[in-house]
């Protein structure tokens, strides 16, 4: 599984978009277990309130002395799959057990995603404290859909739920099956993944298949109604999302209300990555019980940022997609939990990695920064105003300028998107799978604008989020957006630093379309980018790039102003997009200036 794109300067975000994503198929907590202290048992059966019964793989402490807290996972990608964290786990002391979610692995019912594990949830944490190998504490431990649960269970109010650690947690309808009402042509692909009881696994990492697949319904042109048959695996559920485009009650049933984070109470750690997919659902998740907690509550939930990719927030890697980081990047996430769960559940230290409530990594300074919550991150949100020679800022070569201080004043640039224009599935069918730095699809994309700061005078952290506020016109009722924030260093090499998309009918909200009926330009607020933090080098450049969402990897919009699913190439609008740049219209990128690091000296 990919969780960010080739190059999210540049492409459409495939897998950002989508990044339910598979379980984190590494084999290597820090130190494997020694199985003899292991004791296992397979197929349990968990009895749910309505009859159904879930299927458990149990890993026990050996010889344990007394009952102890208990961890679980429930999941959707069979229990198998985290054999090795169980084993880790009852090895240092705490019984584990790997859950099949409803209708997956050898557990009865009918898998609905997302939706189900509230309820079940709760009724596994309320069977596993009656156990007599547990103490009547229960916890939950894993990442994307596990981490999703975590929340979702949550909100239940088991009694017998002592704390979570959501990791990489999705949101419904803010990062997966859609990011900000556009939907991927990944949601198809995990979809296949989880149908039926038995593991899709092989299907499912079959990229030359799935890029077979996309690239055949993109080329096409097609209603993305109707990728399920093209793929060959028609899909009630994907006909369900894509029929709620709005974050609309539909969606809101998913995830906790304001109301159930307000209630909770217990401690909470919540894990993320600067390049994980599902960053955006797991700070809305954050974001969200901060702002309706108590104050003691919001005391209890901490928040880690590292440098990681959606597999890494769960065992990190120094390098991958061609970035690297330092060694203080391989966080031992692992001991971080052991480590929560014995100061959450008995009494222990607060773990020493956790100095404050807020630990993020800075890429370039390659170390660890603390704040006192995600807002202090951030000491200021500096305007960059864009600016050309007009009608020009089409190449990173040739761009136009991102400048401090005042407004451009030259003509509005333009770029035409074409939706019928099919080229762009050959580059990307031929990209690099792994690579978030390879530009080719950049190049062959004629859709875009670029703007390119001055080289900063010295290093200069930002962290935090990125701000583009832009006025633009367009001359057909509605078009997807993607906006890319970069670093360019001296040596030309890209560092992508943080995304954001929009489409033009939810330009004022997400939750009610306005079709554009004029081609005066418009206030566009682009305010959802994913965290960052990078120490730009002196020297280094600061590279926006505004573009067309074109993509085998996305829902195709064709600009008609119909419903987009079911719009295809028949249906197909040019549309001229002018983003304007002067006093009046003063559009600009917002870099989010570090806050002074007041840590002692050697920390």
């Amino acid at each position: 599984m990919k969780p960010m794109p080739k190059i999210p300067l540049w492409a459409t975000l495939v897998t950002l978009l989508a990044a339910l994503a598979a379980p984190a198929l590494a084999t290597e907590p820090a130190a494997l277990a020694d199985a003899a202290k292991v004791q296992f048992e397979w197929d349990v059966k968990i009895p749910l309130r309505d009859g159904v019964r879930l299927s458990a793989t149990i890993y026990r402490p050996a010889n344990a002395a007394a009952p102890q807290p208990c961890i679980f996972t429930l999941t959707p990608y069979i229990g198998q799959s985290y054999h090795d964290r169980g084993m880790y786990f009852a090895a240092h002391g705490y019984p584990f057990l790997t859950v099949d979610v409803r209708g997956r692995g050898n557990s009865e019912g009918v898998f609905r995603p997302l939706i189900q594990e509230a309820k079940d949830g709760y009724d596994v944490v309320e069977w596993l404290a009656r156990q007599p190998y547990c103490n009547g504490q229960v916890t939950m431990w894993g990442g994307s859909y596990a981490g999703y649960d975590q929340w979702a269970t949550a909100k239940e109010l088991p009694p017998h739920l002592a704390t979570i650690v959501p990791v990489a947690s999705p949101a419904a309808a803010v990062d997966f099956p859609s990011r900000n009402s556009m939907f991927a042509s990944y949601d198809m692909q995990w979809l296949t993944f989880t149908s039926g009881h038995a593991s899709q696994l092989a299907i499912f990492g079959d990229p030359a298949f799935w890029t077979a697949a996309f690239r055949r319904w993109y080329e096409s042109g097609a209603p993305f109604r109707q990728l399920d048959r093209i793929v060959g695996n028609p899909s009630p559920v994907f006909q369900e999302w894509i029929s709620h485009p709005a974050a609309d009650a539909y969606w809101d049933s998913y995830n906790p209300t304001a109301e159930d984070y307000a209630r909770l109470t217990i401690p909470i750690l919540t894990i993320t990555g600067m390049y994980d997919g599902d960053q955006p659902g797991a700070l809305a998740h954050y974001q969200r019980y901060m702002q309706a907690a108590s104050p003691a509550a919001r005391a209890r939930h901490l928040l880690v940022i590292g440098p990681w990719d959606h597999a890494g927030t769960r065992t990190p890697k120094a390098e991958f997609g061609g970035l690297k980081f330092g060694p203080a990047s391989l966080v031992d996430l692992p001991q971080l939990h052991l480590d929560w769960y014995r100061f959450a559940m008995q009494g222990g230290p607060r773990p020493e990695f956790l100095k404050q409530a807020v630990a993020y990594y800075v890429s370039g300074a390659e170390r660890w920064r603390y704040a006192d919550s995600l807002e202090g991150v951030t000491g200021d949100s500096r305007p960059y105003f864009l600016d050309s020679s007009g009608d020009g800022a089409r190449e990173l070569f040739s761009a136009g300028a991102l400048r401090p201080g005042r407004p451009g004043h030259a003509a509005p640039d333009r770029y035409v998107y074409e939706p019928r224009d099919i080229g762009l599935a050959a580059v990307e069918a031929n990209d690099p799978d792994d690579s978030l730095l390879d530009q080719r699809a950049f190049h062959a994309n004629p859709s875009k604008l670029v703007y390119l700061s001055a080289p900063f005078e010295s290093d200069t952290e930002l962290s935090g989020f990125f701000r583009f506020v832009a006025y633009i016109a367009i001359d057909q009722p509605d078009t997807d957006f993607v906006v890319s924030v970069a670093e360019v260093g001296l040596d030309g090499r890209i560092v992508p630093l943080s995304t954001d998309m929009l489409r033009a009918r939810y330009r004022d909200s997400a939750r009610t379309e306005h079709l554009v009926r004029t081609r005066e330009p418009l206030r566009y607020e682009f305010n959802r980018f994913t965290f960052a933090s990078r120490l730009v080098a002196r020297g280094s450049r600061i590279a926006l790039v505004l573009s067309a969402a074109n993509s085998i990897g996305d829902e195709k919009n064709y600009n008609a102003g119909g419903v987009v699913a079911d719009e295809s190439a028949g249906d197909a609008r040019t549309v001229t997009i002018h983003l304007y740049h002067d006093a009046r219209r003063p559009s600009a990128l917002f870099l989010p200036i570090a806050a002074a690091d007041t840590a002692p000296a050697g920390r």
